[in-house]
């Protein structure tokens, strides 16, 4: 990809200076010698980890809270209690930061399919790389389920497993459209957060790249729990969907995939093509980039 230039204003009566960045070099769409290098495995094992680790906090935290607020199991004032879908959110948010903190040196922090589709869709990793952490994310998603199935078997199954499932009164149409959105925020805020253009451009102000995604997972939660509990990520919904195996959830299921993946398509051509690679593209003059 063609370098670009930002020029940088000067103090009074002094020159003009540049501040010009490179774009890395687009992943391979299949690097047979990938395949030969440890980075690659530890990456995915990785992402494996982190994906375990997301839904074992999550979900746990969505079984208590139903549990919480159960008036059977706990009471008349069951209804105040419990962290809420505030709580909730946070909780999705909070692990997403966290998570994407400590893996994003070693496999990037993707811990989710649509995330992964999108950056290989913009040539950030390769086809091979993609569908490994694809499978390595659904995999953990699927033990770290099992693992609060294992630990809380009592509640499991009557709080729901933490599947993503249209909520009562919302059509397909409308629960497919807030995984659509609800995904494009997210993956459009890892673009722009992991930009070097905006590292080049910004380089004084310190940006930690996990902090907006985990708010954007934040976000979007607190607006489309109340729709389909919100997925956005194809492992969660998948890993939840085997546990419980309950088939309102797999009626359900498709939308939690087409939806987080139309969204990341969208995410990706719209950061690429429209915000980012434009003047590159069409050769347009440095002004325009400005």
């Amino acid at each position: 990809m063609a370098k670009d230039i930002e020029a940088a204003a000067a103090p009074e009566g002094g020159e003009y200076t540049g501040k010009d960045y490179s774009d890395p070099p687009p992943a391979p769409l299949i690097d047979p010698e990938e395949l030969t290098k440890w980075s690659l495995y530890r990456a995915v094992i990785a992402e494996f980890v982190a994906t375990l680790l997301f839904l074992y906090i999550t979900v746990a935290t969505v079984i208590g809270y139903k549990h919480q607020t159960d008036a059977v199991a706990s009471g008349a004032d069951a209804a105040c209690g419990g962290v809420g879908i505030l709580g909730i959110a946070w909780a999705f948010g909070g692990m997403i930061f966290i998570l994407v903190y400590c893996t994003a040196g070693v496999s990037g922090g993707h811990i989710n399919p649509a995330v992964t589709l999108g950056l290989f869709l913009a040539r950030k990793v390769s086809l091979v790389r993609a569908l490994l952490y694809i499978v390595a994310q659904c995999l953990g998603a699927i033990c770290g389920v099992g693992l609060v199935k294992g630990f809380q078997s009592a509640y499991y199954v009557r709080y729901g497993g933490g599947a993503n499932e249209l909520s009562d009164g919302y059509s397909k149409g409308t629960g497919l459209a807030a995984e659509i959105i609800g995904t494009f925020v997210l993956v459009y805020t890892v673009f722009s957060a992991t930009d070097p253009k905006r590292n080049a451009r910004d380089s004084h102000v310190p940006v930690l790249a996990p902090l907006p995604i985990g708010f954007a997972v934040f976000m979007v939660h607190l607006a489309t729990i109340p729709i389909t509990g919100t997925g956005i990520n194809p492992a969660r919904s998948l890993g939840a969907a085997v546990i419980y195996n309950n088939d309102k959830a797999w009626d359900d299921h498709w939308i939690f995939w087409v939806g987080p993946f139309i969204g990341a398509a969208i995410a990706a051509a719209y950061h690429q093509y429209v915000l980012r690679a434009s003047a590159a593209k069409l050769g347009s003059s440095a002004s325009f980039s400005r």
